[in-house]
């Protein structure tokens, strides 16, 4: 079964930008929602960075991690990219921007 979570984000207003798909497909040391024990929008590493796409802190990483690597949100085309390939670093950053009380009260 191909599992997989995609995180579509569209620039603003509408028709300015194409829009930019961030995929988290399921594979070895990877998990995506799919049940139990993960809850809807949990996608990490099993050892390693997870973020929930529910939290906006989540997505607004995602977003400048996207940015930082060179996705042009005024380009017409949408764009697809491996969100593997973004998470450690969203997740470095959103740890980072909630402080010292990281993750208490989540």
């Amino acid at each position: 079964m191909d599992c997989r979570q995609t995180l579509t984000l569209s620039p603003q207003p509408a028709g300015t930008g194409g829009r930019l798909r961030i995929v988290f497909a399921d594979g070895p040391g990877r998990y995506v929602p799919g049940g139990a024990p993960f809850g809807s929008g949990d996608v990490g590493f099993t050892r390693g960075a997870a973020l929930n796409l529910h939290e906006p802190g989540a997505v607004r990483a995602l977003l400048d991690v996207a940015l930082a690597r060179g996705w042009q949100p005024e380009e017409r085309q949408a764009v697809e990219v491996d969100g593997w390939l973004l998470l450690e670093a969203a997740a470095a950053a959103r740890t980072a921007a909630q402080g010292p009380m990281a993750r208490e009260g989540d």
